[in-house]
């Protein structure tokens, strides 16, 4: 297939601006002269092999979408979404949610070197209340993954993952957006949660970002702000849904209904074992009809020590030393999943090890600290 120079410049030259970096960032930081990538970008000159590779590594995209003109533009799911809530991301959330979407198009090439099986979930709500339709379909997902009335989830990133959903974490710096839904052409429905928020919280969010993914997904994408925000609109029923289905996903009112009453005695526990803010347990319980405001304001003054939170993919069964480097993977945004996806799939011979710190954007060094992490060692001869 011949390559077509000027799609090529269009595409390299809309990575840049779209992920907001100048002529003079780029060239500082790959050591290209300003006036060749110039030229590049305005398809006087045929850019190289390499320079087609180093470009896409550091604009977080898949070269080959560079040079095919058949497959999407790299750049442009972030850039539709940039351009409805552009005002929402600084430079650098800009770069970690192309680095995301990046995580899921590779997450994705390695499910599917794996045979990873998924289970489709679908969901179409009858009536006009969207408030229902939340609890209807936190219902309906809850029973196709095989959860009892009074059984809570306790990783509720594998179950996601579970029926095809790529989930990440990372800190933004927006501290106002809890979370972000995109339905990318290649990857499909994707995941970002603010890593900036209490884990606990950070659960609620990727359940409710799964609600724009059973519900929404038409529209593309969608941007979530904490209610604290100037731009949270609590009459926005989308919204409404997606806290309905995140809250009884999470707490189902059939469950809450048999449990001994709560009160802020025993609020602690409870929001303990299902893994919840005390606040987002008193919402439940309300929209339960089994607290009245007062019990709720009461409820909500308590709090569960952020030393007891639990985070499934770092759990307290890990040695201190062990959580921390897991925790490190999640502040660069790798999920434990995802980790094990790239060590699995160069095990079995189907990545280079090349392939596999590109993955992880690691180095040799790195590789061989995070696979022992994992229980792996590394070949260097693959």
């Amino acid at each position: 297939m011949a390559l077509n120079l000027k799609v090529l410049s269009q595409r390299l030259r809309q990575a840049r601006e779209v992920l907001g970096y100048s002529v003079e960032d780029v060239c500082k930081n790959i050591g290209i002269d300003p006036a060749r990538l110039l030229d590049i970008e305005l398809a006087k000159q045929k850019p190289s092999g390499d320079e087609v590779l180093i470009l896409a590594s550091f604009y977080d995209c898949d070269f080959r979408a560079f040079l095919d003109e058949t497959l999407p533009s790299p750049i442009e799911t972030s850039d539709i979404l940039f351009r409805r809530f552009g005002e929402a991301f600084t430079a650098n959330d800009r770069r970690v949610i192309q680095q995301f979407l990046h995580l899921c198009v590779i997450e994705m090439e390695l499910e599917n070197a794996l045979n990873e099986q998924k289970k489709s979930f679908s969901f179409k709500p009858p009536g006009t209340h969207y408030k229902t339709h939340g609890l209807q379909a936190a219902e309906a997902l809850r029973s196709q993954l095989g959860y009892r009335d009074i059984e809570a989830p306790r990783d509720i990133y594998a179950d996601f993952r579970s029926i095809g959903i790529h989930i990440f974490r990372r800190r933004l710096s927006n501290a106002e957006i809890s979370g972000l839904y995109v339905e990318h052409p290649i990857a499909g429905h994707c995941v970002l949660v603010n890593y900036d928020e209490d884990i606990y919280r950070q659960r609620f969010s990727v359940a409710h970002e799964v609600a724009h993914a059973i519900f929404d997904s038409a529209e593309g994408v969608a941007v979530t702000y904490q209610a604290s925000s100037s731009k949270y609109n609590k009459n926005d029923y989308q919204e409404i849904r997606a806290n309905s289905f995140a809250s009884c996903y999470l707490m189902p009112p059939s469950m809450l209904k048999k449990l001994p009453r709560i009160d802020r005695f025993s609020a602690q526990h409870w929001a303990q074992q299902f893994r919840v803010s005390t606040a987002a347990l008193a919402k439940a319980l309300k929209d339960a009809g089994l607290v009245d405001e007062s019990e709720a304001r009461a409820i909500r003054s308590v709090r569960v020590s952020a030393d007891n939170k639990i985070d499934p993919e770092a759990p307290l069964s890990l040695s201190a030393l062990q959580r921390d480097k897991r925790l490190a993977l999640l502040e660069h945004g790798l999920s434990d999943y995802y980790v094990g996806l790239c060590l699995e799939t160069h095990y079995r011979n189907l990545i280079s090890t090349g392939r596999l710190t590109e993955a992880l954007g690691v180095d040799a060094a790195e590789l061989s600290e995070v696979a022992a992490l994992y229980g792996r060692t590394i070949g260097y001869g693959a």
